[in-house]
């Protein structure tokens, strides 16, 4: 059985609201780690990208627990250089896409980028996805967790829609010969949510800095007031996955 915690979009920007909430998450995971294997960050880690932002990210990031991340639109504004030199502490950087392997209690974790440098909406590259294809081959007995930052199907949050990751068919046709990747992570609408993406679950993190507000809503109160939050995903024996939300125990910043 493998138990994964799951954050997204920090957005650290500098400022104490955003480094308070990421404190008051990983305050919490740190207290239950012994219980937990991974932490997975699905990017939008910082606001801007700026190297600074990044450095403060992984400082607050680093706790008891292992970390797997890849980047959002927001990690990439001025290009991917700059995530993989502060963030995997890669000396010669460069701009191929940020994607990794994480494996961990008789499982793995599969983070692809799903970044376009200086644009919101997402997109897996042509790159991406031969490495996929390679990387679920070579896992093929093993269970797989997959995850990237933007969402392939629309999760009904306008804001977020028009955003989404573009051409997911050619993502449901690799994952259609792929039977051992048990369900997948996304971040990006900053709220905790649901669904369904080539037979598998979808499950979206809340977002750290803040939570967007649904159509029904009101916009400030759904940002302002809701806690940070926390998805914990179970990959049990049988290969179901089980996804809890929680908030993080404190007050809310």
């Amino acid at each position: 059985m493998i138990t994964l915690a799951h954050i997204s979009d920090l957005h650290i920007d500098g400022g104490a609201r955003s480094r308070e909430r990421v404190e008051q998450v990983m305050a919490y995971l740190d207290g239950i780690a012994d219980s937990l294997d991974a932490l997975v960050v699905t990017g939008d880690l910082t606001e801007h990208g700026a190297v600074g932002e990044l450095e403060e990210a992984r400082a607050l990031m680093s706790g008891r627990l292992p970390v797997v991340s890849c980047p959002g639109n927001h990690d990439v504004v001025e290009g991917r250089a700059p995530f993989r030199r502060v963030v995997l502490g890669e000396e010669a950087a460069g701009e191929a896409p940020v994607n990794a392997v994480c494996r961990t209690g008789g499982g793995a974790v599969v983070l692809c980028d799903s970044t376009v440098p200086g644009e919101a909406g997402g997109l897996l590259s042509e790159e991406t996805l031969e490495w996929l294809e390679e990387t679920l081959t070579g896992l093929r007995s093993t269970p797989v967790v997959l995850g990237f930052h933007h969402p392939p199907v629309p999760l009904h949050v306008p804001c977020v829609d028009g955003i989404a990751m573009q051409g997911p068919d050619r993502l449901a046709v690799l994952l259609s010969r792929h039977p051992q990747v048990a369900g997948l992570l996304c971040g990006h609408a900053h709220t905790p949510a649901a669904t369904a993406f080539a037979q598998r679950p979808l499950l979206v993190a809340p977002g750290t800095v803040g939570t967007s507000p649904l159509p029904w809503e009101d916009a400030h109160t759904a940002y302002e007031t809701h806690p940070p939050a926390v998805a914990f995903h179970v990959l049990d024996d049988a290969g179901r996955m089980t996804t809890h939300y929680r908030t993080a125990p404190g007050k809310g910043v």
